[in-house]
């Protein structure tokens, strides 16, 4: 039939733009056609074949990825709390006035949705514009919290350097008027312990501040229009050459070649305390205020991460910028310098595992009286840390329990079935996590081999004797060591045993 034909032509024009990674506006076009003309042809429903597959950027997590992300999570909340944050959540869309004009040259990743009852949304791009979103709106002037949630990006995806079009993000902020440098330095000292806690591998955090880039800019001869194109052109030098970013500034963005190279003296420097003397002492910069504020702001940040002790694996980087318009003092971020992995051929590159910066800006863009509050954080990128724990758990092969079960309910007779709900709703009653098989009738050599199997420590077996006795047979499952325990002492001995697991 010819409509049959004409669905097929659309089905595989469909196929061909998504294969060539096609304007995403124009294969949903495409996609809309198809499925019209397939409900003309009137397909019989039960024939419907559905394409299974996740959208492009995204992926499902199993039991043995989310146990994983599961450790992740409570590292980096655990620490969180530990340095006095509340949480918040925030709405998944925003006012697609709220994102715009916020990120720079990123704007143009923002996912817009379509008008629904008359306001124009967009999905969020990070957690911190809806924070600033947050403080304006409800008058908060001073907070300190943490906030991890999804967010979304119309990038181009690389799933397997942990870069995805919808990803978890985990973020900490302090908000409010306080002392220059101290809550800064205790964002450094996060990231330190987070990624120290994770065991990684060795990385580096690197620190700069914006008004120290926009005094180099302004003394190399960059025009005040420019700053924040030609900031996102160093921003690229941790990833291409030095000689890469300077054709982009002069042939794309119309820098001077003679500004340029003076820009490539000063990107190029890297170092701690003694870069930061030196650079105090630079004819150039030193006479420009900005620099200097934010040299002397840099020399007290690096005083106090002394006292902190973690000066060695910081680094005060003048390549680094971070794109995003809203940064307005230090910015910083850490990344992997390389992953010692025997079982692996190719290392795993992944870039960047934390951000953030001071945003002083942000909260007074929102407040209709243009009310600032001083902003600084940091956030953890949650799925490239998981793409590097993830990899080396498979080449380890290391076993990987999916639940947290601490008991299995087992009889060794048939007939016990009653027996076995019994002891069990006692022992959910009680707190402990227990399963048992849904089976009348169970060999007890299969409830066994379900422990081996899902990594359970224990089974607490029912039998005719026990009863009789008021005693259950609690088993180690790793030893196969067996003992007789009162029913009335059943909990607190699974307690016992389960704490030293």
């Amino acid at each position: 039939m010819a409509e049959e034909a004409a669905v097929r032509a659309q089905a595989e024009t469909v196929r061909r733009l998504k294969q060539g990674n096609g304007d995403p506006d124009e294969i949903a076009k495409e996609v809309a056609k198809l499925l019209e003309m397939k409900s003309q042809l009137g397909e019989d429903e039960g024939k419907h074949k559905f394409v299974l597959k996740t959208p492009k950027g995204t992926r499902d997590y199993g039991p043995k990825q989310m146990a994983i992300r599961e450790r992740v999570f409570n590292a980096i909340i655990s620490c969180f709390k530990r340095h006095g944050a509340e949480v918040i959540d925030t709405p998944v869309f925003e006012l697609k006035e709220t994102l715009t004009g916020k990120y720079g040259e990123d704007s143009k990743l923002i996912y817009d949705l379509k008008d629904q009852g008359g306001e124009l949304l967009s999905l969020r791009y990070d957690l911190t514009v809806p924070f600033a979103r947050y403080l304006a709106m409800n008058k908060v002037t001073n907070m300190k919290r943490y906030h991890v949630a999804k967010v979304y990006r119309r990038d181009n995806p690389a799933m397997t350097r942990g870069r995805y079009r919808e990803f978890y993000q985990c973020d900490f902020d302090i908000a409010g008027q306080f002392d220059p440098m101290i809550p800064d330095a205790e964002c450094l000292k996060i990231v330190h312990e987070i990624l120290s806690d994770l065991q990684l591998g060795d990385f580096v955090i690197k620190v700069n501040d914006r008004r120290i880039l926009d005094g180099m800019f302004a003394v190399c001869g960059v025009p005040d229009s420019k700053f924040r194109t030609i900031c996102s052109s160093v921003d690229k030098l941790d990833k291409v050459p030095w000689e890469e970013v300077r054709s982009e500034m002069v042939g794309e963005k119309g820098l001077s070649p003679e500004a340029a190279d003076r820009i490539g003296e000063y990107v190029q420097l890297h170092g701690g305390l003694d870069l930061i003397e030196r650079l105090l002492q630079d004819p150039k910069l030193s006479q420009n205020k900005l620099a200097k504020e934010g040299l002397g702001d840099m020399k007290l940040l690096f005083e106090y991460l002394t006292l902190f002790g973690i000066t060695e694996k910081v680094s005060f980087d003048l390549s680094l910028a971070r794109g995003l318009d809203y940064y307005t003092g230090v910015i910083f971020e850490a990344v992997l310098l390389h992953q010692e992995n025997e079982h692996v051929e190719e290392p795993v590159s992944v870039g960047s595992v934390a951000g953030g910066g001071r945003y002083d800006g942000l909260v007074g863009m929102f407040d209709p009286k243009g009310r600032k509050v001083p902003c600084v954080g940091v956030s953890i990128g949650i799925e490239r840390i998981f793409s590097i724990l993830e990899q080396r758990l498979e080449a380890s092969e290391e076993k990987i329990r999916t639940t947290e079960t601490q008991v299995l309910v087992a009889s060794a007779q048939k007939k016990l079935l009653e027996e076995r709900l019994k002891l069990i709703s006692e022992l959910w009653d009680a707190g402990i996590k227990a399963e048992m098989l849904y089976k009348k009738n169970p060999k007890l050599l299969n409830q066994l081999q379900y422990c081996e199997e899902t990594g359970i420590p224990l089974v607490a077996i029912v039998g005719e004797q026990e009863l009789k006795d008021g005693v259950i047979k609690l088993r180690n499952v790793a030893t196969r060591e067996e003992v007789n325990v009162r029913r009335e002492s059943l909990v607190e001995e699974i307690r016992i045993r389960t704490s030293q697991c």
